[in-house]
């Protein structure tokens, strides 16, 4: 586990994680030998001079000072390192997320990183601040006092020599019959989560169907998936608790049978059977520990393999040597995309001159948004290429390839701020002048004008304190603002409403002039003016065109254009 845990820290963050596993390690041993003085303390003691203890009484003492010393420090030292490896750990996992490509955000990917990014990471780092130490402790000192026994009488040294690997096995096995119902309560965890956001979310949709008094089966079944899994999760940690207890109980019990066995024999004396007794005492309160330390570990560990997994996930690649385009083009030369084991664009070449629109329109499923994700190079293509300037996108830097385009997408997020940071976004060193230029061009002026709080007004988180209409403006001014030589819109106007539909136009206009533009619309309408229009189905180029003569044609595009029109 604790390569794992260097690891995911990485070269930077690991020499810490190092030298706190060491102190910790030399904490245990002083601990451990600590015990060692007993023997002629109690000796001496129980002789016929018992002032002669305070001599080693007082080294004792000594000792235990030490140890205190040693123990404030690697505790410290725990959790010193844990707190600046949470800080460091999150900058690492950021720095990744950002390097991931776009695509790669999908499925259930982004609840899966907010669980992780939230109490995953801090479970697994509370390993070096909470665990570490008394794991350590657990480990190491019972083994320097098995020594300490060995030292002074290698017959009860050697029967508690012969615990360790009986411990070490009912441990191993404990761990290996609890892992799968851990995996197991952790799925079904996750799924439940999903389900009570589903829940909370869905209570429009519940409350219109007039289902408030009735129960979500969806959620009540995976709650009580849950409850299953955390009972067989606790079923199955009994055997090895109890294991665990049994088997220590057992070699405290030999031990004290062999001591008493030995001191009514006359081969030690009571002095050396009380201090072995309460050595064999001290190792088996540690030990017992194990199981509820096993657990813990075991919880960080699972968390620590998803971490793992996530930065070992492949970012898209970074050029050696990045090209710079020399002009504003867009090319697709035999194009083929793969996703989920299927087609999505298969063997598509098209062509944007720079300063031209170009109109992608069709069905459902038929790749039209896939084409701005791979222009935008969320995803690498498997065949073929995309260029931009004539150069291929995989040999262009991602900061200017992203420099060169502004993106205005159907689903709008904005952070939780004020209208005028997210705004900046698309170019966070522009002036008051030039912000307001373009609220203006995008008409987000009205909507700052009659907001209270105007420029400063925070928006929500997701923009959840405006209208879609609303958020869509903000996102046309932050493209104005970045003022990118090349524009893809997807389906910007599909859900608005004739008022912020009209407005919305005004700025998309305003945005596409002068540009090179790739648009993909449901509304028909928006394309009429387009330099080309391609219909698409099934990752193929269907028909082509401008719009009248599509129409003329009277193929799939005009059947199209008097379906939705």
């Amino acid at each position: 586990m604790i390569r794992m845990l260097l690891r995911v820290l990485g070269h930077e963050y690991a020499p810490p994680v190092r030298r706190t596993v060491a102190l910790m390690t030399v904490t245990a041993v002083v601990e451990g030998l600590s015990c060692a003085l007993l023997f002629p303390v109690l000796r001496e003691l129980f002789g016929s001079t018992p002032s002669d203890a305070w001599p080693w009484l007082i080294a004792f003492g000594a000792v235990v000072a030490g140890y205190a010393v040693l123990r404030y420090v690697s505790d410290r030292s725990g959790f010193h390192a844990g707190t600046t490896l949470l800080h460091g750990m999150y900058h690492r996992l950021g720095d990744h997320l950002a390097r991931l490509p776009l695509g790669w955000y999908g499925g259930g990917r982004v609840g899966e990183v907010s669980v992780l990014a939230s109490g995953g990471v801090l479970q697994a780092m509370s390993v070096i601040a909470h665990l570490l130490g008394p794991f350590v402790s657990a480990c190491v000192t019972p083994l320097v006092i098995v020594g300490v026994l060995l030292a002074f009488d290698w017959r009860m040294g050697l029967a508690a020599l012969v615990a360790v690997p009986l411990v070490a096995v009912v441990q191993a096995w404990a761990g290996r019959s609890m892992a799968a119902t851990d995996e197991e309560r952790h799925e079904r965890g996750h799924e439940a989560t999903g389900r009570v956001i589903e829940y909370l979310q869905a209570q429009p949709v519940l409350r219109a169907g007039g289902r408030t008094a009735e129960r979500f089966g969806a959620l009540d079944d995976s709650l009580s998936e849950l409850r299953r899994a955390s009972r067989r999760s606790t079923l199955a940690a009994l055997p090895g608790v109890l294991g665990l207890a049994l088997t220590v109980q057992v070699a405290f019990t030999a031990m004290l049978a062999l001591g008493a066995h030995l001191a009514l024999g006359g081969s030690i004396g009571a002095a050396e059977l009380l201090a072995i007794l309460v050595l064999a005492a001290r190792c088996a309160d540690p030990l017992l520990s194990l199981s509820e330390l096993g657990g813990r570990l075991r919880g960080a560990r699972s968390e620590l393999t998803r971490l793992d997994a996530l930065l070992r996930t492949e970012p898209l690649p970074e050029p050696p040597e990045p090209v710079r385009p020399e002009d504003h083009g867009v090319e697709f030369a035999s194009v083929t995309f793969r996703q989920g084991g299927r087609t999505v664009v298969d063997d598509l070449s098209l062509s944007v001159p720079e300063g031209q629109r170009l109109a992608v329109v069709g069905p459902s499923g038929a790749g039209k948004s896939t084409l701005l994700q791979l222009l935008a190079r969320f995803h690498d293509v498997d065949g073929g290429a995309i260029r931009v300037g004539g150069v291929d996108v995989r040999t262009i830097s991602t900061e200017t390839l992203m420099a060169r385009i502004a993106i205005v997408f159907q689903d709008v997020y904005l952070f939780d701020g004020t209208i005028e940071e997210n705004v900046r976004l698309g170019r966070p060193g522009a002036d008051e002048a030039e912000v307001r230029a373009a609220a203006a061009a995008a008409r987000l002026d009205e909507v700052v004008e009659r907001l209270p709080g105007g420029w400063a007004a925070r928006v929500g988180e997701g923009g959840a304190l405006l209208s879609g209409g609303e958020r869509q403006r903000v996102s046309i001014a932050r493209a104005l603002l970045k003022d990118a030589p090349i524009v893809l819109l997807d389906e910007v106007t599909s859900a608005l409403d004739p008022v912020n539909e009209a407005a919305v136009h005004q700025g998309v206009e305003r945005l596409m002039a002068g540009r090179t533009v790739v648009m993909v619309a449901h509304r028909l309408r928006t394309v009429r003016r387009a330099d080309r229009i391609v219909f698409l189905d099934g990752g193929r180029i269907a028909e082509e065109g401008r719009h009248d003569e599509l129409l003329h044609r009277g193929g799939r595009y005009a059947d199209f254009w008097r379906a939705v029109v």
